[in-house]
């Protein structure tokens, strides 16, 4: 055996994942919104990158050269597994196409010249569906940007609140949550201030004066409390009413009659006043705007089949300024410049491609959905059939970690409504009567259809697996009970103590 050294020649294989490989991966996974901002970026950071007006269609040759210098024709666009395995953002075909060429895929309504913009159920017109544009619009101005809850409980503090007590109470206000409620102990805030712990119950008491009536409580019954205390209704029968509320939740109305002292009518008065107390007196006031959710795609109905189409309006037209690249090429520069040069534009041609692939492999998978799951957009969720990623990868031959990624975080508009791609993806339950396979999902809206008509005859889950079967859905008790739960109903038993709270209200 030899100890001296020697050189060895080895020869083998790995998959490197280049950062353009990377970076179309990761675009997959985005939603538009999130593709515009991951855009911005990359414009702020490329200097070769420019963003196009979506309004302006008309000729871009004086800022970049024809498409046909830089593209290499081919027969079919490559698939989304090609480009991401294939990828090559070495080379200069760029996709800085013009949009109103021929060249470019016109698949759609909007993409042809007068041609009015698909928008889905919507209701919006032209390129304005959806995306908020200056002619559309504007969903976010119905938000709700009234006074927060903390400036309005803060502007009732200055006048009966001063010193240092005004110090207490703003740290009170601030650990109020959106629904009104103390959430942090009145010990640990003394002990955080510095102060004594009868002071800060002091101010405590004070701001539960304010409105709106509640407020400040550290608990359902004191919120409770409260409000019959500003009625004039907190007497020691509806005092032992609040504090006993899991008996009410659990509709034990004989042993609270007992406790309270009172005859069915008055127990029944007691339980209708509290209904009409407001549980979450802070939710009245504005927190943070809710975020509307834009659609990623919309689904029309056609005369001769469906139309898909991508929300190109939630998308900025990205373009290589191929004329400022000449610019700075044509002067003197380094060997550095010269390599950062090349970096940039091979970098923002790869960027533009890896964009157009991701709007071509997201239609296509919405297309093979709509295909598969067109029984749902006809009739609706109870013909909803069950499907897997594998099985749309297989049908558009793609991988199934592609298909998941195009399905991640994005939404479908059609005359239903709005729903998340992964929604349409969906277990099996099998037919009772030996037929097709049915989804979770119709199983689901036939839970709820069957509960919402129960009437005073409240149904079991045994009762519920037995109409089910009825029905030709192959289907466990456990399994129902599941669903139910993950519908948010009860069981038979809350529903029926619920039934009874209601006659007694």
């Amino acid at each position: 055996m030899s100890l001296a050294p020697r050189l060895d020649l080895r020869q083998s294989q790995s998959l490197v994942m280049t950062p353009q490989l990377q970076q179309a991966i990761r675009l997959l996974a985005l939603s538009n919104l999130e593709v515009e901002g991951f855009i911005a970026e990359e414009i702020e950071k490329n200097p070769l990158l420019e963003s196009g007006a979506a309004e302006d269609d008309g000729p871009t040759q004086e800022r970049d050269a024809p498409l046909e210098e830089f593209t290499t024709p081919r027969d079919e666009p490559a698939s989304a597994d090609e480009l991401l395995m294939g990828g090559d953002a070495t080379g200069e075909a760029s996709l800085d196409v013009d949009f109103t060429a021929e060249s470019f895929h016109h698949d759609s309504v909007s993409d042809q010249a007068g041609g009015a913009g698909m928008d889905g159920a919507l209701g919006l017109t032209g390129g304005s569906a959806g995306g908020g544009s200056e002619d559309g619009p504007d969903f976010d101005s119905f938000a709700d940007t009234g006074l927060s809850l903390a400036d309005h409980l803060l502007a009732q503090a200055g006048p009966v609140v001063d010193g240092p007590d005004m110090f207490i109470a703003a740290h009170l206000i601030d650990q109020i949550d959106e629904c009104g409620y103390l959430t942090v102990p009145l010990l640990e805030i003394a002990n955080r201030l510095g102060v004594a712990l009868a002071r800060v119950e002091a101010v405590l008491m004070t701001i539960q004066t304010f409105d709106p009536t509640g407020v400040g409580a550290r608990d359902l019954a004191e919120c409770l409390a409260l409000q019959a205390k500003e009625a004039d209704r907190y007497d020691p029968c509806m005092a032992r009413l609040i504090d006993n509320l899991d008996l009410l939740a659990r509709g034990d109305l004989a042993r609270l009659k007992r406790m309270c002292g009172v005859d069915d009518e008055d127990m029944a008065d007691m339980i209708r006043e509290l209904r009409g107390y407001d549980p979450k007196p802070g939710c009245r006031f504005g927190g943070e705007p809710a975020q509307a959710v834009t659609p990623d795609i919309f689904v029309a109905r056609r005369k001769d089949g469906w139309g898909i189409e991508i929300n190109a309006a939630t998308l900025p037209r990205l373009l290589v300024n191929r004329s400022y690249y000449v610019e700075l090429s044509g002067g003197h520069q380094d060997k550095a410049s010269k390599a950062w040069l090349s970096d940039m534009l091979a970098s923002a041609n790869w960027l533009v491609k890896a964009l157009d692939q991701r709007q071509r492999t997201i239609v296509k998978v919405a297309t093979e959905i709509v295909k598969q799951q067109e029984a749902f957009f006809l009739h609706g969720v109870a013909h909803l059939k069950p499907m897997t990623l594998r099985q749309v990868a297989d049908a558009i031959e793609m991988h199934e970690s592609t298909v998941s990624r195009v399905t991640s975080n994005k939404y479908m508009s059609c005359a239903r409504g709005l729903y998340e791609l992964k929604y349409f993806f969906t277990s099996a339950i099998q037919s009772s009567d030996g037929g097709d396979a049915v989804s979770a999902q119709a199983v689901k809206s036939a839970i709820r259809a069957l509960i919402g008509a129960e009437g005073n005859k409240i149904l079991s889950d045994d009762t519920l697996v037995e109409l089910l079967n009825a029905k030709g859905f192959d289907i466990a008790r456990r399994t129902v009970a599941k669903y139910r739960e993950a519908l948010g109903i009860g069981s038979s038993v809350q529903r029926r103590r619920a039934k009874a709270l209601e006659g007694a209200g």
